[in-house]
């Protein structure tokens, strides 16, 4: 809506970073999420702990769980590939339970700018509702220097050493092998071009080559041969995009319809941000990266699989928290947060950004003074796409298929790569019934 009401680059400073605040905070609640209690149970084996002797009141709280029979936060599981040490392992399970505290604490530094979570109230065309004060800029602070000791003492430590005993999960899951995306974190608002803003994760695209090209939106298209949708709204740009189910339509498979840029398959998510911006030459990303992939023993193109995908969600989450300090640093309290505006009555806009999950687009139509259209591109819409209309596979099913199954009783490699990717099963899952019968019932990994 910036971008329709002519405002994108008249955003008030306090506006511009606040809104920074609370996407780094969400990003760094989701990737703690995602890594300890969305993955890790894959590699780290719980009911191990009904054999724990030790005297950590953590373990022994997780030990009577297993005792009273009482799984369900560790279930549905798989019996078979853990191979971390009993230490590790029980290290790693009291993180899992730290992580929960951790989580909790990311979420109330949004809520100091952003009035709740999830779904905050705060950020408005024009900028925010909030105001920075002394108070609530010291609490942030506070909070985002215990977390910074979590990433650096626990999170970035775990993922490393769970790389390091799965390093075979630097050979799966590769992937389309293309990335894309948007950028976010803007640093100024000197400029309504979101392509051309200087932002702290830039926008662009690279691939296994290691090679940097810049983002061009208008090469952004919706196919849907292989989705519930009518061929007729098949190819075109997302401005111009239309929904029209088809649900009896044959060849599809999915609710999701198929993005692709400039016709070819891309992955898009943290390992996209980082990645294209380790090759795009930010010096942020490129030293922490090199570290990294010089304590693990592996070059950049490692990156492209189940466990680059997540060693990306750790580095992207210590760039964030950093680089969160100053930003809050920079507010300036008493000072407006957001401007005043006037509705167009006729108008278009686009807003991109780099979700947690990946690029994230929405693009709006304004006839009369009302929304004529709007459509949304989410991270997973990209990732978890069907087959598009060259019968082009998505990134996920590219990644999965050909996946060597040890144990197809206890398929880890499978659910691994899936959960690499951090799908949004909101995003992608229709549920038709008018009478609301039982649609079948499903085990999701």
């Amino acid at each position: 809506m910036d971008n329709a009401f002519g405002i994108a680059d008249k955003i008030p400073e306090n506006g511009r970073i606040i809104r920074n605040l609370i996407l780094g905070a969400a990003h760094i609640a989701d990737h703690i999420l995602h890594f300890y209690h969305l993955v890790a149970l894959d590699y780290v084996n719980v009911t191990r702990l009904a054999k724990y002797e030790g005297n950590n009141p953590t373990l022994n709280s997780v030990k009577s769980f297993i005792a009273r029979g009482e799984l369900g936060p560790f279930v549905p599981r798989y019996e078979g590939d853990y191979r971390l040490p009993d230490k590790a392992n029980e290290q790693a399970v009291a993180h899992y339970v730290s992580a929960f505290d951790m989580r909790r604490k990311a979420q109330e530094m949004l809520t100091l700018f952003g009035g709740k979570m999830p779904h905050n109230m705060s950020i408005m065309p024009g900028g925010v509702a909030s105001v920075p004060t002394v108070d609530n800029m010291t609490s942030f602070l506070w909070k985002l220097k215990e977390l910074q000791e979590f990433i650096d003492n626990v999170y970035l430590p775990d993922v490393l050493a769970i790389a390091q005993v799965y390093s075979d999960y630097f050979e799966i899951g590769h992937g389309c092998g293309n990335l894309l995306a948007y950028g976010s974190y803007e640093l100024d608002r000197k400029e309504a071009d979101l392509t051309k803003r200087n932002r702290f994760f830039g926008p662009g695209t690279t691939s296994t080559s290691l090679k940097f090209s810049g983002l061009d939106p208008a090469k952004i298209t919706e196919e849907v041969k292989h989705s519930w949708y009518a061929d007729s709204v098949s190819g075109r740009h997302p401005s111009q995009g239309d929904v029209v189910p088809d649900e009896e339509k044959k060849g599809a498979y999915s609710w999701l319809k198929s993005p692709r840029y400039d016709g070819v398959v891309f992955e898009v998510g943290p390992l996209a941000r980082i990645m294209v911006n380790y090759v795009g030459g930010n010096p942020e990303v490129k030293s922490l990266v090199d570290s990294a992939l010089k304590q693990a023993n592996l070059n950049p193109d490692k990156m492209f699989s189940v466990m680059g995908r997540n060693l990306a969600r750790a580095l992207e989450t210590k760039l964030i928290a950093d680089a969160m300090v100053n930003w809050t640093l920079q507010l300036k309290p008493g000072e407006p947060a957001c401007l005043n505006y006037e509705l167009p009555k006729e108008s278009t806009g686009i807003g991109l950004v780099g979700a947690a999950r990946g690029a994230l687009g929405h693009w709006i139509k304004i006839q009369e003074g009302k929304i004529a259209n709007y459509q949304v591109i989410t991270p997973s819409t990209w990732n978890i796409s069907p087959r598009d209309d060259n019968d082009q596979p998505g990134p996920l099913e590219q990644a999965i298929t050909g996946t060597n199954i040890r144990d197809e009783a206890n398929p880890f490699e499978i659910v691994r790569i899936v959960r690499s990717f951090d799908p949004c099963l909101a995003c992608s899952v229709h549920l038709l019934s008018p009478k609301g019968h039982d649609l079948g019932k499903f085990r999701v990994c």
